[in-house]
């Protein structure tokens, strides 16, 4: 029987369950590297691996390995092939090509062209017919992977990625993919606790997944069973009788499986996503044997008939420091669930910030690395026992804010201030050419230059000039007293060096924050204030919110907008206050719509657009979470804009949106559906502030996309570079 050259792909840090996974399914010769694992196997393996495997995203079939040098020697040497063998004339395929420090080629849609026209060209010379392209389902699909000049070229026999097993709605985005779940409870021991009869829960069920990996492990169910296409169906290898005797003992194995079940639970806040998940589990078949339920994670319990056994959850992740305090509450709350209702059970959850599990107050076993996406999480292993207890120590920064500015009323001569007070004039003296020359009445005059003074201060000019103080918070190891005296240092130096009055001079202290406080008024003032930016005039306040109203650091990207903005339909999501669709308009488009669930900010951004002599009825405000809105406008408003602004909040907990929002799980969702709205040559400009933020290529790759950071971070930023990161996106 022919032994075959094969490659299983997986996401980073997941190799070594992977090759587990293959040596059990009778894969030979392995060796696994990064992303991935090569094997040797027979046909019937390979079909094994593709209908078995829990971590893998696909499997390849080494066709061939040769040099190319230019894109002509690509095309003649995948010429070579006789692709006779393996794809009828009239048959249909698909090219996919990544490269990596590739000297042969500068863009993989050229490449994956050179390769289709070379299997196209050899199939018309020798029968006068060819073969067609399908994207969708195609009879086979061809992989290439070039490494610098050395070339992989595969068949696919996955077809699509693994991960997809054919019970989630393919229309729903959920946060953790299928085979990350998998590796998830391998690494938890759950197949052992399923086995001896105990209890699964997952408090934070979302669409279902973690909960129905769960329930396919304790099934013995194969996770590939409900899929009803591979990229092997229409090879003209393939061995029919041998996949339909694997499918056949799937069925066997999953019916023996599912006459002793655990007990399995998923619980979650949000009504809608209950609803999804039940529709996930009638889609697998398994409605009777999960229990699903609307409740929220401070109701969290099992019953006392269910036995003791493992808690599994996703939880959001938390990186801005306004979000991190919001989902540090969470986290708190979630470890006294734990610690009072779940004594006994196992634990495990994934996060990409360790000070979260920190905040549960129970210590873990050594964290395990994982990527969700492109993100690096640490996967939490808790044994929920008395003696793994502890009580997390809270910072208290109660009449902080009072405390400095009284001291900042003394004289402050001290070395370090005047040292403080010196930086800030060197600053203004470089700056002042910079801004005069572009014309810039907003911009970032200091940030956290020395160290000791780590403060951002912003200076807005209009008819007067304020200047806006946020500060970063101090190092544990800074003593709050002698913090508190640095900053009324600053405080008191800031009005000498820039010529202003003290009452000009606003400070923000960022304290906790309740889920909705991102929402919610400091003070009372009423003192808004009107700035110009371009040619436009905007409205800020230094008092009553935790910003002002205008994030400084997106100056070129509203400029940019405004000039490319003139007869374009332009979308704004999570608009803020509204300042980019003010560019738009001023700009010339030719409308306008501007979302936010806030009645504050659609109300500010309303008040921008009168200021600058804006009416009309092309120009449209919209209150809505847009999450909620894009779900409906991807059906009824396919390619009605030109220009779309998306630039949404790292984390929200808001109590007006239906579910907790994370930028790094949603983002591929709320892109794809953006991406629906443009017209054939419109352009998305997605942008975020999530410092670690990493985009996941893999789930955007039928866009078109350039990183434009770069060119969007201002010359009054460079010291904070990534400061935000921006992508152009287009079809």
């Amino acid at each position: 029987m022919t032994h075959y050259s094969l490659f299983a792909t997986t996401p980073k840090a997941m190799e070594d369950i992977l090759t587990d996974e293959l040596k059990a399914l009778g894969a030979t010769n392995l060796k696994a590297t990064i992303a991935g694992v090569a094997f040797e196997g027979t046909l019937e393996t390979a079909y094994r691996v593709c209908l078995w495997s829990r971590t893998a995203n696909r499997i390849l079939l080494r066709l061939k390995e040769f040099e190319a040098n230019t894109p002509d020697e690509l095309y003649e040497q995948v010429k070579k092939i006789n692709w006779f063998e393996h794809l009828k004339p009239e048959g249909s395929f698909v090219v996919s090509l990544n490269a990596k420090n590739s000297k042969v080629l500068n863009n993989t849609h050229f490449g994956a062209l050179k390769v289709k026209d070379a299997i196209v060209d050899q199939m018309r010379a020798k029968f006068q017919k060819r073969p067609n392209i399908d994207t969708d389902r195609p009879d086979i699909h061809i992989n290439v992977h070039l490494n610098d000049n050395k070339v992989q070229l595969s068949l696919d026999l996955s077809g699509d990625s693994l991960h997809k097993r054919g019970y989630r709605d393919v229309s729903i985005d959920a946060p953790i993919k299928q085979n990350l779940a998998a590796a998830i409870l391998l690494r938890s021991g759950w197949p052992a606790m399923a086995a001896t009869g105990g209890s699964f829960i997952d408090p934070m069920c979302g669409s279902g997944t973690l909960v129905l990996e769960a329930a396919m492990i304790a099934a013995d169910y194969a996770p590939s069973l409900l899929r009803d296409y591979f990229g092997f169906l229409g090879w003209k290898k393939h061995e029919a009788d041998i996949w339909q005797s694997l499918k056949e003992e799937a069925e066997t194995r999953k019916a023996k499986g599912l006459e002793n079940m655990p007990k399995l639970v998923g619980f979650d806040q949000s009504r809608r996503t209950i609803a999804i998940a039940l529709q996930h589990v009638e889609n697998a078949g398994l409605q009777d044997f999960i229990h699903l339920e609307k409740r929220d994670i401070n109701d969290t319990k099992p019953a006392e008939s269910w036995a003791k056994g493992l808690l599994v959850c996703n939880p959001p992740y938390g990186e801005r420091l306004s979000d991190l305090e919001t989902v540090t509450e969470l986290y708190q709350q979630f470890g006294e669930v734990l610690r009072t209702e779940f004594i006994g059970w196992k634990a495990a959850m994934i996060i990409s910030n360790p000070e979260l599990g920190f905040r549960l107050g129970i210590r873990s076993h050594k964290p395990i690395t994982f990527h969700n996406g492109a993100l690096e999480c640490k996967l939490l292993r808790l044994d929920i026992e008395e003696a793994s207890f502890f009580t997390p120590k809270a910072k208290n920064q109660d009449q902080r804010h009072q405390q400095i500015i009284d001291s900042s009323q003394g004289e402050h001569g001290d070395s370090g201030a005047l040292m403080f007070a010196n930086r800030l004039r060197k600053n203004l003296k470089n700056i002042k050419k910079w801004v005069k020359q572009h014309e810039i009445s907003c911009y970032r005059l200091y940030d956290a230059d020395l160290p000791e003074y780590a403060v951002a201060i912003d200076i807005y000019q209009g008819n007067e000039l304020w200047v806006n103080v946020q500060e970063y918070e101090a190092p544990k190891t800074i003593d709050s007293h002698k913090a508190n005296q640095r900053l009324a240092g600053i405080l008191a130096e800031i009005p000498k060096v820039l010529n202003v009055d003290s009452d000009q001079v606003f400070l923000k202290i960022r304290r906790k924050q309740k889920s909705t406080a991102q929402y919610e008024k400091l003070s009372d003032s009423g003192q808004f204030h009107v700035i110009n930016e371009g040619h436009c005039k905007l409205l800020v306040n230094f008092e009553e919110y935790l910003d002002t109203g205008l994030f400084l650091d997106h100056r070129p990207l509203r400029l940019m907008i405004a000039q490319q903005a003139k007869g374009k339909r332009f979308l704004n999501l999570f608009a803020y206050t509204g300042s980019a669709s003010v560019h738009a308009a001023v700009g010339g488009a030719a409308s306008t719509t501007t979302v936010d669930m806030s009645n504050t900010y659609l109300d500010w951004a309303k008040k921008n657009f009168d200021l600058n002599r804006l009416s009309g009825s092309q120009y449209q405000f919209v209150r809505n979470d847009c999450m909620e809105w894009l779900e409906n406008a991807q059906q009824t408003m396919k390619g009605e804009f030109d220009l779309i602004f998306l630039d949404p909040p790292t984390f929200s907990n808001s109590k007006r949106m239906e579910q907790a929002f994370d930028i790094q799980v949603e983002h591929v969702k709320l892109i794809q559906q953006s991406a629906k709205l443009l017209s054939d040559e419109g352009v998305l400009y997605f942008s975020t502030n999530f410092r670690r933020f990493k985009l996941d290529e893999e789930g955007l790759d039928n866009l078109q996309i350039e990183n434009i950071s770069a060119t969007t971070v201002p010359h009054d930023f460079s010291r904070s570079p990534k400061i935000h990161y921006c992508w152009r996106i287009t079809r």
